[in-house]
């Protein structure tokens, strides 16, 4: 979300932002940036009045359920506004991996969350894809038009001219908001599987965890006798990277793509992953399923120079061909452009999403004024 805003922003846009979340320290200051924050009730009428008042231009939804509960109102008083889905991954591919893995099942993707998540996306006029493999998702399983959907992976700048070589780096590292469920489940995997094994191939080694919101249960793990540091929020993601040697990442169970990878990449730090933590990363780190052949590759990056340079310049590589901001921030823009002017045009040709509106749109909008005169 905060890629959007500042794209948006650099476009010279009029940004509101409108939440029903409450401010934390953690929380962005989108003031600073020229944005207007706005707090807005789930459930209440205030808000016909303050998106007609605004009238935007677009309005862009922070995941499927927002759009559920405020989409139907954008529809109903600003219905030549510009409406878009931001995914940020498809959770309920995430959902169902979780469920599956907790229950040591096969992944069933024909949920209740994936009909509420698909219903969003095809009332939305477009909705924004981060991961490749959920594009092709979408279109071959659930037979989504392309028109309606759009590729827009989390970006990077340039890597930085000047980083720590090899033998100026230390320990391996992660790094996770641990309110995201596969973070806080890679810490865990960790921590009662691979560091065993890690202490026996590599006794010396330490690595240092973070992430903000840590439970008690994470905080706990702390042991440095152990060389397994827990240290609570990184206010600065690009000095942890850099200075860090390996990044490990070993997600049992997600979606999307993952931006402790892109950042890893980004400051020049290998890593190891999994098969779901490099979906539709291009390969960008090595994988590895298998306990022992993960902390095999992971000891093997860490000491040998010549395969950490290499994996380095090829990480380097797929950044520059896959998630380079410039090549990825002219197209999308001009997409934004282009839709504003055939809006019309483009509610015609996906009749689909006028279908949804008409049918869905009674049972969110009726629900959410039951919740309303409840409340009152």
């Amino acid at each position: 979300m905060m890629q959007l805003i500042d794209l948006f922003n650099e476009h010279n846009y009029q940004i509101t932002f409108a939440t029903t979340a409450t401010q934390t320290a953690y929380s962005a200051e989108l003031e600073s940036i020229n944005v207007d924050v706005q707090h807005i009730v789930l459930n209440d009428s205030s808000f016909d009045l303050f998106i007609k008042e605004l009238n935007p231009d677009v309005v862009l939804f922070d995941r499927f359920n927002i759009e559920e509960q405020f989409g139907w109102r954008v529809s109903e008083n600003c219905p030549e506004t510009l409406r878009i889905l931001d995914t940020e991954d498809l959770h309920f591919l995430r959902k169902a991996r979780a469920d599956a893995f907790k229950k040591n099942e096969a992944v069933n993707l024909y949920s209740e969350t994936a009909k509420r998540e698909l219903a969003s996306i095809l009332r939305s006029d477009l909705s924004l894809i981060v991961s490749a493999f959920e594009m092709q998702l979408l279109q071959e399983l659930f037979s989504i038009p392309e028109g309606l959907l759009y590729y827009l992976p989390l970006f990077v700048e340039s890597p930085l001219a000047e980083l720590p070589p090899f033998e100026e780096r230390r320990h391996f590292v992660t790094i996770g908001n641990f309110q995201h469920a596969p973070n806080a489940d890679s810490v865990v995997y960790l921590k009662k599987e691979l560091w065993p094994l890690m202490k026996e191939e590599f006794p010396e080694s330490e690595i240092h965890i973070y992430g903000a919101y840590a439970p008690k249960y994470i905080s706990e793990m702390h042991n440095p006798k152990e060389g397994f540091f827990i240290e609570g929020w990184a206010e600065d993601v690009s000095v942890v990277m850099k200075n860090a040697r390996v990044c490990l990442a070993p997600l049992r169970f997600g979606a999307g793509i993952k931006g402790k990878l892109l950042a890893a990449a980004q400051y020049g730090t290998p890593s190891v992953t999994t098969g779901i933590g490099g979906e539709g990363m291009f390969e960008l780190s090595i994988q590895e399923e298998a306990p022992k052949q993960f902390i095999k590759r992971a000891c093997s990056l860490y000491r040998q120079q010549d395969l950490w340079s290499h994996q380095q310049h090829l990480a380097f590589g797929v950044l520059k061909s896959n998630f380079r901001k410039e090549h990825l921030a002219p197209a999308f823009t001009e997409r934004i452009f282009e839709l504003r002017q055939e809006l019309a045009n483009h509610r015609k040709t996906f009749f689909i999403s006028q279908i949804m509106q008409h049918e869905t749109l009674k049972a969110t909008k009726y629900l959410s004024k039951w919740i309303e005169a409840k409340n009152k």
